[in-house]
């Protein structure tokens, strides 16, 4: 699993990020992402302000984006919360990134029904590819990383990648996606089965078929 520590707080980082602050336009969908929430309760809007940090960190080093601790302290200041529960809520959640990742983050399910249908075969692919899990890849395009169910089981194996998920994946599938993104093209998202739109049976349907015309009221059946 993803190594969920921050990066070391050194000089360094001091220099490069600790004068962040929102452009005008994501400080604008900060202060909206606030106002949703009433009177004493604006630190909701912490999981918000941390993805529209990231992302803008993401925008200022051409990858998709961390966060470096003075950014926490920064959103931490915006919303007037202790640093360390910002801190709590960008170490739990695996859609913020503690470390420094490349411009594609290819996140490959490893969990049972992703594994059953073949995911180790897709870290192969990304493995022959020079990825590494937790590591920038030498030209700076990719960081691998195993996650947790992400919710696609019915089309497993699948992955994330950035704000895309691909599914239905076989390794020569992965491989077409990944070349693609390469290239600075959009692959198909989604399924990546021909003929399959969502999660549809991949076949003629085995049961329910009533239910493909009306909605059929099954309760006599059973």
């Amino acid at each position: 699993m993803a190594d969920r520590t921050p990066a070391p707080d050194n000089p360094e980082l001091r220099e490069r990020w600790g004068n962040f602050s929102f452009t005008d336009a994501n400080r604008k969908k900060a202060d909206w992402h606030i106002a949703k929430y009433p009177e004493g309760r604006q630190k909701s809007a912490v999981m918000p302000l941390l993805d529209l940090a990231q992302r803008q960190v993401g925008e200022e080093t051409d990858t998709q984006g961390w966060l470096p601790l003075p950014v926490i302290e920064y959103v931490a200041d915006y919303l007037d919360m202790p640093v360390i529960r910002v801190l709590e809520v960008a170490t739990f959640y695996f859609m913020y990134n503690m470390k420094p990742v490349g411009k594609y983050h290819v996140q490959v399910c490893g969990t049972t029904p992703c594994m059953l249908r073949g995911s180790d075969g897709l870290f192969e692919t990304c493995k022959k590819r020079g990825m590494k899990k937790g590591q920038v890849s030498k030209d700076g395009l990719w960081t691998l990383t195993e996650v947790e169910c992400m919710g696609n089981c019915a089309t497993a194996p699948m992955v994330q990648i950035n704000d895309d998920n691909y599914e239905d994946l076989t390794p020569e599938r992965l491989d077409a996606v990944l070349d693609a993104l390469a290239k600075g093209e959009q692959p198909k998202t989604g399924t990546q089965e021909p003929g399959r739109h969502t999660s549809e049976p991949a076949n003629a349907l085995s049961n329910l078929k009533e239910m493909v015309t009306e909605n059929h009221d099954y309760r006599g059946d059973w």
